[in-house]
């Protein structure tokens, strides 16, 4: 009998990141698939200006590794900014906390406690422990924005097919940090700019990490309606 289909809104809404993975590699058919849904996206002109290198086994093994050891040397290589202090104060800043801090608790790590911090960070680099990790490389265009947002639209894909295969994955910005490494490890041309990576796989549910949920803000915060009554009415 077929898997029954999983309806839009329980499937968008129940999606969330994974922060422990098993060990267990994907069937090839579902990986294709996912791939497939994620190329269905749109993008600016049909421009289609994603680039993407999937690893697995021993190549994911020793990236890992050469991550690891790049950020143990410090050899920081991102292609895109990224600071705390671009937040500004207020709103974007106060939710990025509150992210932090809800994390780090239901993992059980103490805010002073700055070791725990880094280890649980440098996770990342491990792709916490997936048995895959997809990389999400852009030409660089102009100013680069809409081929980002291309690039958004492409993971959000790529992000559900997995959560409608009973998967899970976690857009990981850290894994951009060390855009050097990983091009020359996957022998990407230095046009190609890494935008941030996706690990992937079967969900470890026993884990801490994946213990928790974040809201998201209310409709009121972000939406401004004009000549559209009764939506915000609505519950």
């Amino acid at each position: 009998m077929p898997t029954p289909a999983i309806p839009f809104t329980d499937l968008a809404r129940s999606r969330h990141s994974v922060r422990k993975f098993l060990t267990d590699p994907v069937a090839p058919g579902d990986i294709r698939g996912v791939l497939e849904d994620a190329q269905a996206a749109p993008s600016n002109c049909n421009t289609q200006p994603w680039t993407v290198h999937v690893v697995s086994g021993a190549a994911r093994e020793t990236l890992s590794k050469e991550l690891l050891k790049a950020d143990e040397e410090e050899r920081v290589s991102s292609d895109f900014t990224f600071d705390y202090a671009d937040f500004g104060e207020g709103t974007y800043l106060d939710r990025a906390h509150h992210h932090a801090a809800t994390l780090y608790e239901s993992m059980g790590i103490a805010r002073s406690d700055k070791a725990a911090r880094k280890a649980a960070a440098l996770e990342n680099l491990s792709f916490f422990d997936a048995p895959h990790a997809a990389f999400l490389f852009m030409p660089a265009f102009g100013d680069g924005v809409r081929a980002a947002g291309d690039i958004g639209m492409y993971a959000q894909n790529f992000l559900l097919s997995l959560t409608a295969r009973g998967l899970g994955g976690i857009p990981q910005t850290m894994l951009g940090f060390y855009a050097d490494t990983v091009r020359e490890f996957l022998d990407v041309p230095e046009d190609l700019k890494l935008l941030f990576g996706i690990s992937f796989g079967y969900a470890d549910e026993s884990a801490p990490a994946n213990g928790f949920r974040m809201e998201r803000a209310a409709l009121e915060q972000s939406v401004v309606l004009h000549d559209t009554p009764g939506v915000l009415d609505q519950r």
